[in-house]
């Protein structure tokens, strides 16, 4: 296959760095629910690279699930590939992409485990077969012999929570929190002059919310 004749001119929008907020929470909150409003399918999904002690990046798909003050939340298997990845290298970066806005966000920054209260909080806001679900990945990317097992474990495990019975928060499973460091906006412009502003935390200030912004070439 041969895409090398296949492009587009990005022409929908303009990042001015004389324009942008103080804070990079402020303009990603404003992307973000402009994507919403332009209907992007599912904005919040992020491309999650995580990188263990093989030094071998791994990159998959997750939901973000909360904006903090200081960063973002997703929620996963703490047994699954990633965790294992993020428990031996706590850095890790995310990837939005809105194309319908000719839009990216790269966020990078240290990543931790939240309160588990929260996490089982989040859990049993879910719906009641994805939590019943999440209790059939044990561990999740572990292998299975094929998808009859898992299709047995799962009715098995709903009859013993069948509706209206609360199914408990896995010990496995819960959420992490990325303390941001780094965030590059990217907005798609004509002839390839792409524009790219990067936030990144002021090491000589004290609060948290100081931030220097910077051009990048496309």
């Amino acid at each position: 296959m041969d895409f090398t004749d296949q492009r587009l001119s990005y022409e929908k929008g303009e990042l001015d760095q004389s324009l942008v907020p103080e804070s990079p929470f402020t303009l990603f909150k404003a992307w973000m629910n402009e994507a919403l409003e332009q209907k992007v399918q599912e904005p919040y999904a992020m491309s999650l690279a995580t990188c263990g002690a093989d030094n071998k990046p791994s990159v998959r798909i997750v939901l973000l699930r909360e904006v903090t003050d200081t960063g973002i939340v997703f929620y996963t298997n703490y047994e699954s590939a990633k965790g294992q990845d993020i428990a031996q290298n706590p850095n890790a970066e995310v990837l939005f992409f809105w194309h319908e806005l000719e839009r990216q966000v790269r966020i990078s920054g240290s990543i931790a485990k939240i309160a588990a209260d929260k996490s089982a909080e989040y859990f049993q806001k879910r719906p009641h077969d994805s939590q019943v679900g999440a209790w059939v990945s044990q561990p999740q990317s572990g292998e299975v012999a094929n998808r009859e097992v898992m299709e047995q474990t799962f009715e098995q495990l709903q009859a013993e929570y069948a509706d209206g019975i609360s199914v408990p928060t896995p010990a496995f499973w819960g959420g992490y929190e990325i303390t941001v460091e780094k965030i590059e906006f990217w907005q798609g412009r004509a002839n390839r002059m792409h524009d790219r502003i990067v936030y990144t935390q002021d090491d000589d200030s004290q609060s948290a919310e100081s931030w220097t912004t910077k051009r990048l070439l496309p």
